[in-house]
């Protein structure tokens, strides 16, 4: 369907207005060919600096226990399922777990999340991880955890360490899970996002795209974040990487993922939008237009198993575009 910019700029004023789109209009932005994705943009960028402005946060995460992972998703090559070229190690110690924040305290990067691969950890790792967060020094950062399907008790020891975020993605639409991951369910991550919340955490969860969904199933997932109200929303573009299930992926281009950027700006105005992995391989000239399609975060720095870019070169980007880090 193809439809010109100020329909869209309509779409996004009403929605910074109080009258969101129904679910016709966002099936609409669903089918926005690729030769008319530029049209979406000014709407989503209205969206975008009505609600955050030129503020672009900055978030870094540790890979804190690499592979060996026991669950099935098809893109990670974390898990044993898989035959990949990836390190493996346990959960680090508590002095390399406090170097990255020590060497954050003066940069722009405002949150720092510790990832973990596996299920979930125990609650003897959760422990450790708790009490690394507990010996930081108190400085300008956020703290984020990333430790899979955990137990409440977990939750509450994260909360009493300074951990604010819990970040938990549901990966796809539920409509399109089975065919990502068979060893848990979707309804097991909804779960665990709803008891993060109960014990008092802010969310962040998004998903990864060009695993094999149809735009109406990229709809699906934006749709299930707005009703969990999560907080904070990381979408990741798939990298193949060989020897997991989807190495032979490879249906993106960089205007379907602004498509993806622009259509989770509409459905969630008001939320944080980071761009992840893959935004280098998928978006490739493109990167810029990022946050004119609505994003208002990215991660900077390397991402778990790929590399992603400097921080140094992050800030020029944004700072060329006219857009400054959020302190």
């Amino acid at each position: 369907m193809s439809l010109n910019t100020d329909h869209y700029l309509s779409i996004a004023r009403g929605i910074i207005t109080g009258s969101p789109p129904d679910l016709k209009t966002l099936q609409d932005i669903c089918k926005t060919p690729d030769a008319d994705i530029f049209n979406l943009l000014p709407g989503a960028d209205l969206i975008r600096n009505f609600y955050k402005g030129k503020k672009i946060h900055l978030c870094t995460i540790c890979n804190a226990k690499s592979g060996k992972c026991s669950e099935d998703c098809g893109f990670c090559p974390q898990s044993v399922f898989h035959q990949t070229q990836i390190d493996n190690y346990p959960l680090i110690g508590k002095e390399e777990f406090t170097q990255i924040p020590k060497s954050l305290s003066d940069t722009p990067v405002n949150r720092y999340s510790v990832v973990t691969s596996g299920r979930g950890l125990g609650s003897d790792e959760v422990d450790l991880v708790a009490q690394a967060f507990s010996s930081l020094e108190e400085t300008r950062l956020s703290y984020c955890a990333s430790l899979g399907i955990i137990q409440d008790r977990d939750f509450d020891v994260l909360r009493k360490a300074g951990v604010t975020r819990y970040h938990h993605n549901l990966e796809t639409a539920e409509s399109h899970f089975k065919k990502t991951c068979t060893t848990h369910t979707f309804n097991d991550r909804v779960d665990t996002i709803k008891r993060a919340q109960q014990a008092g955490f802010e969310i962040c969860s998004g998903g990864i795209f060009g695993i094999g969904e149809t735009d109406s199933q990229v709809l699906e997932l934006a749709l299930e974040l707005k009703r969990l109200d999560i907080d904070a929303v990381p979408l990741n573009f798939l990298s193949p990487i060989p020897g997991t299930r989807m190495e032979g992926l490879s249906n993106l281009t960089p205007l379907k993922c602004l498509k993806i950027i622009a259509l989770f700006r509409y459905v969630l105005p008001e939320k944080d939008i980071f761009i992840c992995g893959g935004r280098q391989l998928n978006l490739k000239q493109l990167v810029p237009y990022m946050f004119y399609a609505g994003s208002n975060g990215i991660m900077t720095g390397n991402y778990l198993t790929t590399q992603g870019e400097s921080l140094d070169d992050d800030m020029e980007m944004i700072t060329q575009l006219g857009f400054e880090a959020l302190n």
